[in-house]
């Protein structure tokens, strides 16, 4: 099980609701340490004073935030924790919207509320009901000094909260480029058959792996047993140009309904295979 990061409580109307807050998320990413090539030692991290010229401790160091460059005003660590919103467990929710209302630009990281001691009926009340009625909770939390914006959201009899990002820290879309391009009537038919043919009505999520992470892993373990393997690169398919996009739209429908054709027929052959090994086994 998780290891608890928080107790907090709800706070619903005149309703408390006791939880534990859990990390949702594992990374699975590989991490590297830097060597020295020539003996292999790890190398240590310095903090270098070019004016000084020399090595600085922690205990030299102050923050700065740059106004101008080179030109640092000084914030001490006691004025950053005076401006500190007050700690409190106290997550107060504000609304109730749909969870299509918000945009998931805003999601920044997710957490698992469990339910504590002497409030699982009110846990369960309030998810119930917010399932029932599809709405979603938007929730003022203060946690590690930072006042927050969160989305409680009831999914499978449970809770999960997620910390907003705040409208100011979401760039507009003018920060990329718009095509004003407009599609003829047959390429837009032709784009919704393409798309309806790779379609599904639901989100498989364990039939996704990371396969690069997965190599990086193999290779790992193959050097140390000493093995030295040559790692070639992979061929990754190259974007060109599109000449003529309705017939890259009509190849790519034709290509897209023979891989569904050869996939239902698969299915039925493989379920055929697993029938008779069932039937040997019973005969065994």
């Amino acid at each position: 099980m998780a290891r608890k990061l928080e107790t907090a409580h709800i706070s619903f109307g005149l309703v408390t609701i006791p939880v534990g807050i859990y990390s949702a998320i594992d990374e699975q990413d590989i991490h590297f340490n830097q060597l020295h090539a020539p003996c292999g030692s790890r190398i240590k991290q310095q903090r270098f004073c070019p004016v000084c010229n020399r090595d600085v401790g922690y205990d030299e160091l102050v923050k700065g935030y740059e106004v101008e460059k080179e030109h640092y005003i000084r914030i001490t660590q006691e004025e950053l924790d005076t401006l500190q919103a007050a700690e409190s467990d106290a997550m107060q929710i504000l609304e109730f919207v749909p969870l299509t209302a918000v945009d998931p630009i805003y999601f920044e990281s997710t957490y698992y509320l469990g339910s504590e001691k002497h409030g699982e009926k009110a846990y369960q009340l309030l998810t119930q009901a917010m399932e029932q009625m599809e709405r979603v909770a938007l929730a003022k939390f203060v946690w590690r000094g930072k006042d927050s914006l969160y989305v409680i959201r009831a999914v499978q009899g449970r809770l999960l909260l997620h910390r907003m990002h705040y409208q100011d820290e979401i760039r507009e879309f003018e920060h990329a480029p718009k095509s004003d391009q407009k599609p003829g009537a047959g390429e837009l038919k032709l784009a919704t058959q393409l798309i309806e043919s790779i379609s599904n009505d639901t989100f498989d999520a364990p039939a996704y792996h990371d396969e690069y992470r997965k190599r990086v892993i193999e290779l790992i373990e193959e050097k140390a047993k000493g093995k030295t393997l040559k790692v070639s690169p992979n061929s990754a398919p190259h974007a060109t140009e599109v000449v003529d996009l309705m017939q890259r739209l009509k190849e790519s429908v034709a290509q897209s309904v023979q891989k569904k054709t050869a996939r239902s027929r698969a299915l039925p052959a493989q379920g055929a295979r697993t029938s008779v090994k069932k039937a040997a086994a019973g005969r065994r």
